[in-house]
């Protein structure tokens, strides 16, 4: 009996009272494994998807996740090429090209053209002489190095680039004169940078090539006395009598070697008791004498004998 009891107590003690170190406490059947995993993933499942998902056990299906929903437009793609925009284009053109389409244009649509002339703003005296002095450029970059420039050698090298600078300021002098020019100071500012450029071209040595100078100072000779009777129709050809223009036609006179001269007649003529030159007889030009106007301010006017102005 008491052999019995030995057993029971060594076989099974958990069956004693107060045991903490039971194996009933320490061994777990699968059935109850299960069962804590199972209330583990059930106290976890709050913290989402995910943990739902960590905490599931390795026989259990998987949670998917849900799929996210997009809220931002998607981007259009270019799928198949396309011309420029008008605007884009026009960014991507030179002045140059933007010249010789917009000539082309007119030129197939002359309506087009007359209302580009209408409204295009008026070229001014700076600019069209900036447009004057690129010609200018243009032509002396052409002269070959070395030899001298007057020859027939560097005149075949630069003789197209000459005649477009003679036809640009064909073009461009009529724009300034009256009446299509109502300020006589415009027409003449331009006059006189126009007057110098054609100073600048050369003198070559066949005088046949000197026919585009000369036929150019006479041009312009007639454009200064047109310019010259309409300002002098003015305000009593105020522009004329304190502009200095008596000297500065003399001046372009001499350059000239005399091929001024109808202008400078027309600017005396103009004058008149105002004038500002006086032709020397003798030696057949303009002599360097004081004008009227400037003997009355300085008070030796009349024979070169001293008049008093003022009271007595």
């Amino acid at each position: 009996m008491n052999t019995v009891i030995a057993r029971q107590h060594i076989a099974a003690p958990h069956l004693l009272p107060n045991n903490r170190l039971s194996p009933s406490r320490c061994i777990l059947s699968p059935s109850n494994t299960m069962s804590s995993r199972k209330r583990k993933a059930d106290d976890e499942g709050s913290g989402g998807d995910d943990d739902r998902m960590s905490a599931s056990p390795s026989g259990s299906p998987a949670v998917l996740p849900r799929p996210l929903r997009h809220t931002t437009k998607r981007m259009r793609t270019n799928v198949s090429g396309r011309r420029l925009p008008l605007p884009r284009l026009l960014e991507t053109l030179g002045a140059d090209e933007m010249r010789s389409i917009l000539q082309s244009i007119c030129e197939r649509h002359p309506e087009i053209g007359t209302e580009v002339v209408s409204t295009a703003p008026r070229p001014s005296v700076q600019t069209t002489l900036e447009v004057l002095s690129n010609y200018e450029s243009t032509f002396q970059a052409a002269f070959p190095f070395g030899g001298r420039a007057s020859s027939d050698y560097s005149y075949n090298r630069v003789r197209q680039h000459l005649i477009e600078l003679l036809d640009a300021l064909k073009d461009f002098t009529p724009h300034f004169l009256p009446p299509n020019e109502s300020q006589p100071a415009t027409s003449l500012a331009f006059l006189d940078g126009a007057t110098e450029i054609i100073h600048h071209l050369p003198d070559w040595d066949t005088y046949q090539h000197n026919r585009h100078k000369q036929e150019a100072y006479e041009e312009m000779a007639k454009a200064w006395a047109v310019v010259i009777r309409e300002a002098a129709k003015r305000a009593g050809g105020i522009q004329l009598q304190y502009g200095g223009w008596d000297q500065k036609m003399a001046k372009h006179n001499e350059a000239s070697g005399g091929r001024m001269q109808e202008a400078v007649n027309e600017l005396r003529g103009s004058l008149g008791w105002m004038g500002g030159e006086s032709v020397n007889p003798a030696a057949g030009g303009p002599a360097d004498t004081m004008s009227i106007r400037q003997q009355l301010l300085n008070g030796t006017y009349g024979m070169g004998a001293p008049v008093r102005v003022g009271p007595w």
